[in-house]
Protein backbone atom coordinates (compact mmCIF):
# COMPACT_ATOMS: atom_id res chain seq x y z
CA UNK A 1 0.00 0.00 0.00
CA UNK A 2 1.37 3.70 -1.07
CA UNK A 3 0.80 6.24 1.41
CA UNK A 4 0.56 9.36 -0.08
CA UNK A 5 2.52 12.28 1.45
CA UNK A 6 1.02 16.13 1.00
CA UNK A 7 3.63 18.58 0.02
CA UNK A 8 3.47 20.21 3.32
CA UNK A 9 4.62 17.09 5.06
CA UNK A 10 7.57 16.68 2.82
CA UNK A 11 8.38 20.17 3.88
CA UNK A 12 8.05 20.11 7.28
CA UNK A 13 9.69 17.04 7.47
CA UNK A 14 12.54 18.73 5.16
CA UNK A 15 12.95 21.45 8.19
CA UNK A 16 14.30 18.93 10.28
CA UNK A 17 17.17 18.42 7.77
CA UNK A 18 20.27 20.46 8.68
CA UNK A 19 21.55 21.77 5.18
CA UNK A 20 24.86 24.41 4.61
CA UNK A 21 23.46 27.62 3.14
CA UNK A 22 24.50 28.15 -0.65
CA UNK A 23 24.75 31.02 -2.89
CA UNK A 24 24.50 29.42 -6.38
CA UNK A 25 26.00 31.91 -8.90
CA UNK A 26 26.70 31.83 -13.07
CA UNK A 27 27.49 34.62 -15.36
CA UNK A 28 28.07 33.76 -19.35
CA UNK A 29 26.45 34.54 -22.54
CA UNK A 30 21.97 34.48 -20.73
CA UNK A 31 24.12 36.78 -17.96
CA UNK A 32 24.67 36.90 -14.26
CA UNK A 33 22.27 35.18 -11.81
CA UNK A 34 22.08 33.74 -8.23
CA UNK A 35 19.31 31.86 -5.55
CA UNK A 36 20.49 30.12 -2.50
CA UNK A 37 19.83 26.94 -1.88
CA UNK A 38 20.37 24.11 0.19
CA UNK A 39 19.39 21.23 -1.88
CA UNK A 40 23.06 20.44 -2.55
CA UNK A 41 25.39 17.38 -1.91
CA UNK A 42 28.05 15.57 -2.86
CA UNK A 43 28.32 12.97 -5.64
CA UNK A 44 31.96 11.51 -6.17
CA UNK A 45 35.46 12.47 -6.51
CA UNK A 46 36.23 11.14 -9.61
CA UNK A 47 35.52 13.34 -11.50
CA UNK A 48 35.03 16.01 -8.40
CA UNK A 49 31.18 16.44 -9.10
CA UNK A 50 28.68 18.01 -6.93
CA UNK A 51 24.16 17.78 -7.29
CA UNK A 52 22.43 21.08 -7.19
CA UNK A 53 18.97 21.01 -7.26
CA UNK A 54 17.03 24.57 -8.77
CA UNK A 55 13.11 24.55 -8.84
CA UNK A 56 12.31 25.93 -12.69
CA UNK A 57 10.72 28.26 -11.79
CA UNK A 58 13.42 30.20 -10.29
CA UNK A 59 14.58 33.22 -12.30
CA UNK A 60 18.01 31.77 -12.72
CA UNK A 61 17.06 28.10 -13.76
CA UNK A 62 17.48 28.66 -17.18
CA UNK A 63 20.15 31.05 -16.70
CA UNK A 64 21.94 28.17 -15.42
CA UNK A 65 20.65 26.33 -18.09
CA UNK A 66 22.04 28.82 -20.60
CA UNK A 67 25.09 29.56 -19.26
CA UNK A 68 26.65 26.04 -18.71
CA UNK A 69 28.25 27.29 -15.22
CA UNK A 70 27.82 27.72 -11.74
CA UNK A 71 29.61 28.17 -8.92
CA UNK A 72 28.77 26.82 -5.44
CA UNK A 73 29.71 29.33 -2.48
CA UNK A 74 29.28 27.51 0.69
CA UNK A 75 27.99 30.56 3.20
CA UNK A 76 30.20 31.98 6.45
CA UNK A 77 28.02 32.86 9.38
CA UNK A 78 28.85 36.31 8.52
CA UNK A 79 26.84 36.15 5.47
CA UNK A 80 23.11 35.25 7.00
CA UNK A 81 22.17 38.94 5.00
CA UNK A 82 23.24 37.74 1.88
CA UNK A 83 21.36 34.63 1.79
CA UNK A 84 18.74 36.21 2.56
CA UNK A 85 18.89 38.83 -0.43
CA UNK A 86 19.57 36.34 -2.94
CA UNK A 87 16.15 34.35 -1.65
CA UNK A 88 14.31 37.15 -1.99
CA UNK A 89 12.03 36.95 -5.49
CA UNK A 90 12.00 39.80 -7.38
CA UNK A 91 15.33 41.44 -6.97
CA UNK A 92 17.43 41.74 -9.98
CA UNK A 93 20.88 40.38 -10.59
CA UNK A 94 21.78 43.60 -10.45
CA UNK A 95 20.13 44.01 -6.98
CA UNK A 96 21.60 40.43 -5.52
CA UNK A 97 25.09 41.37 -6.56
CA UNK A 98 25.93 44.91 -5.31
CA UNK A 99 26.36 43.15 -2.37
CA UNK A 100 29.67 40.98 -0.94
CA UNK A 101 32.65 41.34 -2.93
CA UNK A 102 32.92 38.95 -6.27
CA UNK A 103 35.79 37.90 -8.23
CA UNK A 104 36.21 34.92 -10.99
CA UNK A 105 37.24 31.60 -11.21
CA UNK A 106 38.00 29.10 -14.59
CA UNK A 107 34.17 28.99 -15.38
CA UNK A 108 33.41 32.75 -15.25
CA UNK A 109 30.53 32.27 -12.37
CA UNK A 110 30.98 34.71 -9.55
CA UNK A 111 32.51 33.66 -6.40
CA UNK A 112 32.19 35.14 -2.98
CA UNK A 113 35.13 36.36 -1.45
CA UNK A 114 35.20 34.89 2.10
CA UNK A 115 32.51 31.93 0.87
CA UNK A 116 33.87 29.10 3.76
CA UNK A 117 34.53 27.17 0.27
CA UNK A 118 33.52 28.01 -3.31
CA UNK A 119 33.29 25.39 -5.73
CA UNK A 120 33.62 26.64 -9.56
CA UNK A 121 31.84 23.83 -12.05
CA UNK A 122 30.44 23.12 -15.16
CA UNK A 123 27.18 21.46 -16.02
CA UNK A 124 27.62 18.36 -16.86
CA UNK A 125 24.54 16.80 -17.26
CA UNK A 126 21.09 17.86 -15.69
CA UNK A 127 17.79 15.63 -15.46
CA UNK A 128 14.17 17.18 -14.45
CA UNK A 129 12.17 15.76 -11.75
CA UNK A 130 8.69 17.17 -10.57
CA UNK A 131 9.03 21.17 -9.80
CA UNK A 132 12.93 21.07 -9.81
CA UNK A 133 15.99 20.48 -11.83
CA UNK A 134 18.95 18.54 -10.49
CA UNK A 135 22.45 19.87 -11.88
CA UNK A 136 25.00 17.31 -11.70
CA UNK A 137 28.19 20.05 -11.62
CA UNK A 138 31.89 18.86 -12.73
CA UNK A 139 34.68 21.20 -10.24
CA UNK A 140 37.02 23.00 -12.00
CA UNK A 141 38.35 25.00 -9.58
CA UNK A 142 38.30 24.95 -5.19
CA UNK A 143 38.47 28.73 -3.51
CA UNK A 144 39.20 28.16 0.33
CA UNK A 145 37.93 30.75 2.81
CA UNK A 146 40.35 30.47 6.64
CA UNK A 147 37.15 30.76 8.41
CA UNK A 148 35.57 27.49 9.71
CA UNK A 149 32.16 28.20 10.68
CA UNK A 150 29.23 27.46 8.34
CA UNK A 151 25.60 28.77 7.87
CA UNK A 152 23.27 25.67 8.32
CA UNK A 153 19.61 26.01 7.87
CA UNK A 154 17.23 24.25 10.42
CA UNK A 155 13.69 24.24 11.41
CA UNK A 156 13.30 27.13 9.25
CA UNK A 157 15.86 29.14 10.73
CA UNK A 158 19.19 30.16 10.26
CA UNK A 159 22.54 29.14 12.65
CA UNK A 160 25.81 28.58 13.29
CA UNK A 161 28.08 25.46 13.16
CA UNK A 162 31.42 25.37 13.82
CA UNK A 163 34.16 26.11 16.32
CA UNK A 164 34.39 30.06 18.14
CA UNK A 165 37.30 31.80 17.38
CA UNK A 166 40.22 31.48 19.56
CA UNK A 167 39.99 34.10 22.63
CA UNK A 168 43.13 35.80 23.20
CA UNK A 169 45.98 34.86 25.56
CA UNK A 170 44.61 36.54 28.99
CA UNK A 171 47.08 39.53 29.94
CA UNK A 172 48.94 39.11 33.30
Amino acid sequence: MNAHVSAQAFRNAMSLMSAAVNIITTDGPSGRHGLTASAVCSVTDTPPTVLVCVNRSSRAHDVIVANGTLCLNVLGSEHEDLAKTFAMPGLSPQERFARGAWRVLASGAPVLDGATVSLDCRVAARHEIGTHSVFYAEILDVALAQARRSLVYFDRGFHLLGAAPEAPPAMA
